[in-house]
C-alpha cells in the first residue's frame, strides 16, 4: 500500500508559480511527476484563500488509514474467534502497518465490535469441574 507523502513549501511554491505563468495543470503534473488531482486541490486552495501551506491539526496523527480500519473490521467479522493480536499480525503482514493491540481494540470498538479475547475453555472447564 502506498504511503502518502506531503509536498514541502518550496515544491508548492513551484507548482503555484508555474500555474500562474499560464501552464496547464496537466503540464505541471507531468513535469514534476505529481498526480493531477494534487495539483488541482492545491490550485483550488490557493485561489480560495491565497494560502498553500498545510492546515495545522491538533492531536496525534492516526496510525491507520480508513482502508486499514476497514480491513480490520472485515477480517474480524469474517473470523469472529480471532483475537486482537491475531488481527494486528494480519494487518501488519497485509499492509506493513504495525499497530498495537490497544489500537485494534479501539478501531473495532468504534464500529461496535468488542471483546477480541479468546475464551480459555480448557482452564474454564478445569475450574468448573473441581
Amino acid at each position: 500500500m502506498a504511503q502518502r507523502k506531503h509536498l514541502d513549501d518550496f515544491l508548492r511554491g513551484r507548482i503555484i508559480g508555474r500555474l500562474e505563468c499560464g501552464r496547464t495543470q496537466l503540464e505541471v503534473s507531468e513535469e514534476l511527476g505529481i498526480a493531477q488531482s494534487v495539483i488541482y486541490r492545491l490550485w483550488q486552495r490557493f485561489q480560495g484563500d491565497g494560502n498553500v501551506s498545510r492546515c495545522y491539526s491538533t492531536g496525534r496523527p492516526r496510525v491507520t488509514t480508513p482502508n486499514e480500519d476497514r480491513y480490520l473490521a472485515v477480517t474480524a467479522k469474517r473470523n469472529r474467534r480471532s483475537t486482537a493480536s491475531d488481527l494486528s499480525r494480519q494487518l501488519s503482514s497485509a499492509t506493513g502497518t504495525t499497530v498495537s493491540i490497544q489500537t485494534v481494540y479501539r478501531r473495532l470498538g468504534h464500529i461496535g465490535l468488542y471483546a477480541r479475547r479468546p475464551v480459555a475453555t480448557e482452564h474454564y472447564n478445569q475450574w468448573r469441574l473441581t
